[in-house]
């Protein structure tokens, strides 16, 4: 069966996954809806950087444009403001892209594709701020402004990058572009001449546009944001909507939550290999980026259980043994060790708590 190559400018609305951010319409929130960030990921794939002297909450909102299909909106709301932002500090909205999803914009040669950014965007507080790409590869960076013109109003911005002939992008599942939206920057970034659409290595004071505003001004500020689309092409689309079971999956290569609620609720079976350790071999519910690293909300929150020999009891620690890109090799413990070796066990919820168990491959 032959396959259609993706069009270079203008393509039609039938080209599937067309666009190159994930969860743009702010629909996954796997790790949950309201956030104090400093560099944490906040809904699915979209991580906030602020690195300032105030501080805000991100949250999943219900507020977005009339009439656009869309359900839900990112919001950063300012709770500590920094009316002076200092010279090395930022507030930064980002996505992370792998390289072997960029291949076809044809970055580093002749035929660099140009790229095209939309999305709707809401605030109070009507400044201009800049959209940058960063190529993390080969350290370039390519940025443009647009500004907010109606207080308190959806408006729908667009921006087109032009290619870039200078830097392969590595065809590989590491980081390799960043979508990055500055809300605010210090002189670090914005002291130089601003490159303004133009593609460029020099030093990070060229990034940023020096009439980039500061949303961390006041604590009256909000923002809201959703439908980012980055895209092949000169023209910007209407956003791609997909089903949520695919948005869904598309998340979860890169981060994945198991939530257990419910007494005693059981979460996987295993093997005794020890007087006080039972294993269990957990597969991923989608295939992830890379090997994930494993975090939980409490290790206290599991149970261990051993058919045949010894009492439950309360989970001490926990480990990841062994991992691949589709399970993970996990190790619990608990204080006591009396239950039999090489005997069947199971890993539990503990009688009064919900547990979790987090998988990390973010880039």
């Amino acid at each position: 069966m032959a396959i259609s190559k993706i069009p270079s400018a203008g393509f039609q609305d039938n080209v599937k996954f067309r666009n190159i951010i994930i969860n743009g319409d702010m629909s996954i929130a796997q790790r949950g809806t309201s956030f104090t960030p400093g560099d944490i990921y906040t809904l699915d794939r979209f991580k906030v950087q602020n690195g300032n002297d105030g501080a805000v909450t991100v949250t999943q909102s219900t507020d977005v444009p009339t009439g656009q299909g869309f359900a839900k909106s990112l919001k950063i709301d300012v709770t500590t403001a920094d009316t002076s932002i200092g010279s090395g500090q930022y507030m930064v909205l980002q996505q992370r892209i792998e390289g072997q999803n960029l291949q076809y914009l044809k970055k580093g040669t002749a035929n660099a594709e140009s790229t095209t950014l939309s999305f709707w965007v809401k605030s109070n507080a009507t400044n201009t701020y800049t959209a940058e790409i960063r190529d993390a590869d080969n350290t370039r960076y390519i940025g443009k402004t647009f500004t907010i013109n109606d207080s308190n109003t959806w408006e729908k911005k667009t921006i087109t990058f032009a290619g870039d002939t200078s830097g392969t992008l590595n065809n590989d599942n590491g980081r390799s572009l960043d979508l990055q939206i500055w809300l605010s920057a210090g002189s670090d970034y914005t002291g130089g001449t601003f490159n303004n659409g133009t593609w460029g290595a020099g030093g990070n004071n060229t990034r940023i546009s020096s009439s980039n505003g500061n949303l961390m001004s006041s604590t009256s500020n909000e923002l809201y944001i959703t439908g980012v689309q980055l895209e092949a092409g000169e023209v910007a689309s209407d956003f791609e909507f997909l089903p949520v079971d695919v948005n869904l999956q598309r998340c979860q290569r890169y981060y994945q939550q198991y939530d257990y609620t419910g007494t005693y609720h059981a979460i996987s079976h295993g093997t005794v290999i020890s007087g006080n350790q039972i294993r269990i071999i957990f597969p991923f519910i989608n295939t992830m980026r890379s090997t994930p690293s494993l975090s939980n909300n409490g290790v206290g929150n599991f149970r261990l259980n051993a058919y045949g020999s010894g009492a439950d009891q309360t989970c001490t620690g926990m480990s990841l043994i062994f991992g691949t890109v589709q399970n993970a090799e996990l190790n619990f413990t608990k204080t006591t060790s009396n239950l039999s070796t090489n005997t069947n066990g199971r890993i539990t919820t503990e009688h009064t708590n919900d547990a979790s168990l987090i998988f990390n491959a973010e880039l």
